[in-house]
């Protein structure tokens, strides 16, 4: 099988960049449809409109949940030329989704540095009720990804760390991929380059993560914060896709049939998976602590009890380890075979490890 690394055709990074979105998507179509939130249309909308020039732009208020209900929605509204998605993770993936299924450009404007979704060619496709239901993969990443870290870094700190977790899980699911030979997210095997993007990923979190996260505090874009925004959206964008997943979003996706949990964001719940799957591998303990120490110096979960899960049952925790083993999802991508039952005993063991090292 063939080598294949995916990337968006360009991914533009900077301060102030809002306001070249009309000028730049000019490459794609001379009106532009735009999905993003009531509150979000309020913040980007003077900057668009400092370059729109004579681009058509027509607005519309995203439901709140990447559902079919939603997609076949919009589906029926867009008259555009080019999808423009605005805003985080969920808006990201519907804009993608309709641009496939109505063959469009799309471009994405992340407002927040909180997934990697905004570079990836995958939309993770939820029920009305907000529970994983599938991955839609897409022929080819987004035409263009457009991040202005003046906006981003003004988002609240809790994004840009929700978007640290899932950055986390990186490059140990890459190298479970790249251990079992298991296919990408683009139906290759993982290149030299999207593994090496993938361990930049992860030392850039440790390098600049505390940092960007204090800046952030104060509504400050430092040249942490812009690496820490490149991190959460492009390296871990290209290594996640062009690495593959594994054990760490399919505990996500099993931890999204919690009710307690919905309340917690993508990266945070991600997290927490990507310790369960240091403890499913038996990991050394350095790593593990390494890891520990990070998401307790950021705030992302350790326990259950921080995911929200007040009173932990056996059948709880059963069900999370059955759903994240689900034929389909991406812990078959583990370099050893995984039951049920041993994903119970990560959960928990990574939980027991959370509450000791937390105390």
């Amino acid at each position: 099988m063939a080598q294949i690394i995916g990337s968006p055709t360009r991914y533009i990074q900077g301060k102030g960049e809002l306001k070249n979105l009309c000028d730049y998507a000019k490459n794609f179509g001379e009106s532009l449809f735009v999905l993003t939130s009531a509150s979000g249309r309020k913040r980007v909308e003077p900057s668009i409109n400092e370059g729109k020039g004579d681009t058509e732009i027509i607005y519309d208020v995203f439901n709140g949940e990447c559902c079919m209900t939603e997609i076949n929605r919009l589906i029926d509204l867009v008259k555009s030329d080019v999808i423009v998605g605005i805003g985080g993770g969920k808006i990201h993936d519907t804009a993608k989704a309709v641009a496939y299924y109505m063959k469009k450009p799309v471009i994405i404007v992340p407002t927040i540095a909180s997934t990697d979704a905004p570079c990836s060619a995958l939309s993770v496709i939820y029920s009305d009720e907000g529970v994983f239901e599938k991955y839609l993969f897409l022929p080819s990443s987004p035409n263009m990804v457009l991040v202005d870290t003046d906006i981003v870094s003004k988002a609240p700190v809790r994004l840009l760390i929700s978007g640290m977790g899932d950055a986390l899980a990186t490059y140990f699911e890459a190298r479970a991929c790249k251990r079992s030979d298991a296919s990408n997210c683009v139906g290759g095997k993982c290149t030299l380059a999207a593994m090496n993007l993938a361990e930049l990923c992860y030392n850039t979190l440790l390098d600049s993560g505390i940092q960007a996260m204090a800046a952030v505090k104060e509504g400050i874009c430092t040249k942490a914060v812009e690496n820490i925004i490149e991190a959460n959206t492009y390296l871990s964008g290209i290594g996640f896709e062009s690495g593959g997943l594994a054990a760490a979003h399919a505990i996500h996706n099993g931890l999204t049939a919690v009710p307690e949990t919905h309340d917690l964001y993508h990266g945070e719940k991600v997290a927490f998976g990507t310790l369960v799957q240091l403890v499913l591998e038996d990991a050394g303990e350095d790593e593990i602590m390494e890891v520990i120490d990070f998401c307790a110096e950021t705030g992302l979960p350790i326990t259950l009890e921080e995911l929200g899960i007040k009173e932990v049952t056996p059948e709880q925790i059963m069900e999370v380890a059955e759903l994240s083993c689900a034929e389909g999802d991406t812990m078959g991508n583990m370099p050893f075979e995984v039951t049920p039952e041993d994903v119970y005993a990560a959960i928990m063991g990574a939980d027991a490890l959370g509450r000791y090292y937390g105390e």
